[in-house]
C-alpha cells in the first residue's frame, strides 16, 4: 500500500517535463522488463486462451486510458487529491457496475452504502459547484475512476482464465506495444536527457509503485484472503496523502480528506455482509 501510495507523487514528478505519450510508453516498457524476474521466479506454466486473451486486450486497452486519464488529472492537479478521489471512490463504482450488470439485490446496509459513497462522491468532487468540477482535474479523475472499476471487474473474472501474474505481464506488454506504436512519431530518446529526479520516478512508478507493489499484494491475497487483503487498500490514500506533502509539499485540502473518509465508510457498509459471512 505505500508503494502504490508513493506510484502518485512519482507520475506528478513525471508530467513535469516530457509529454504524455512519451511517458505512458516508458512507464509500460519498464513495467513490462521489471516482470521478467518475477515470472522467473514463480515458474508457473504460462497458458493462454480465448478467453483469456479477451480479457488481456480489454484490460489493457482500459489501463491505457486509466494511464492517460491520471496523467492529465494529475498535470493539471494535485497527486494526493487524485489518489484519494480513485481509490475511495472506484469501489463504489464498482458495487454500481457489478449491481447492475449481474442484476444483485441489495440489503438495506448496501443501499445506505452507496448513499454515503455518493455523498462522499460529491464532496471529493466539488459537485456543489459545477464549475469547480468542469474547470479542474477532478473530471480526470471521475474517469479514471469508472475506468478503473472495469479494470477491476475484468481482473475478478480472469482469474478464471490465467494467473494473475501472467494477466498483469501481458497486460503491460500489449500495453507497451500499443503505446509504442502511438508515440512512434514522438521523441522517445528524450527521456535520456533528463535528471536524476525523472528517472527515479520513473522506475518507482514502473518497478516499485505497480510490478513489486501489484505482487505483493498477490502473495499476500494468497496467504491472508481477499477479503482480509482488500481491507489494506484503504491505506492507500493516506500514503498517497502523506507522500505527495512530503516530497511534493502539496496541501491536503479538507474537501478531499472529508470526502475520502466518506468514500471508505461507504465501501465498509457495501462489505458489511460479506464481512459477517466470512
Amino acid at each position: 500500500m505505500l508503494l502504490w501510495g508513493g506510484g502518485w507523487t512519482a507520475l506528478k514528478i513525471l508530467t513535469l517535463d516530457l509529454p504524455m505519450d512519451v511517458i505512458v510508453f516508458w512507464r509500460f516498457f519498464i513495467m513490462s522488463l521489471s516482470f521478467l524476474p518475477i515470472l522467473y521466479f514463480f515458474k508457473t506454466p504460462f497458458r493462454i486462451n480465448k478467453s483469456s486473451l479477451k480479457f488481456v486486450l480489454s484490460s489493457s486497452i482500459l489501463n491505457i486510458a486509466f494511464m492517460v486519464s491520471s496523467f492529465l488529472g494529475i498535470k493539471y492537479g494535485y497527486a494526493g487529491s487524485g489518489s484519494v478521489i480513485i481509490t475511495t471512490f472506484s469501489p463504489v463504482i464498482t458495487f454500481i457496475f457489478i449491481a447492475i450488470l449481474f442484476k444483485n439485490n441489495l440489503n438495506i446496509q448496501q443501499y445506505i452504502g452507496l448513499f454515503i459513497g455518493l455523498i462522499g462522491g460529491v464532496v471529493m468532487l466539488q459537485l456543489n459547484d459545477i464549475s469547480l468540477f468542469l474547470n479542474g482535474s477532478n473530471t480526470y479523475f471521475l474517469l479514471c475512476a469508472v475506468v478503473w472499476s472495469g479494470v477491476t471487474i475484468l481482473s475478478q473474472h480472469s482469474q478464471k482464465y490465467i494467473h494473475p501474474i501472467h494477466y498483469s505481464f501481458l497486460i503491460s506488454l500489449v500495453a507497451t506495444i500499443a503505446s509504442f506504436i502511438y508515440a512512434f512519431n514522438s521523441d522517445l530518446l528524450s527521456v535520456f536527457a533528463q535528471g536524476r529526479e525523472f528517472w527515479i520516478a520513473m522506475i518507482y512508478l514502473g518497478v516499485f509503485g505497480q510490478t513489486i507493489a501489484t505482487t505483493i499484494f498477490f502473495i499476500a491475497s494468497g496467504k491472508l484472503g481477499s477479503q482480509k487483503t482488500s481491507s489494506y487498500m484503504f491505506l492507500v490514500p493516506l500514503f498517497a496523502l502523506l507522500s505527495a506533502k512530503i516530497v511534493l509539499n502539496e496541501p491536503m485540502e479538507l474537501h478531499i480528506i472529508l470526502g475520502g473518509l466518506l468514500s471508505m465508510l461507504a465501501v465498509y457498509f457495501i462489505n458489511i455482509t460479506k464481512i459477517k459471512s466470512a
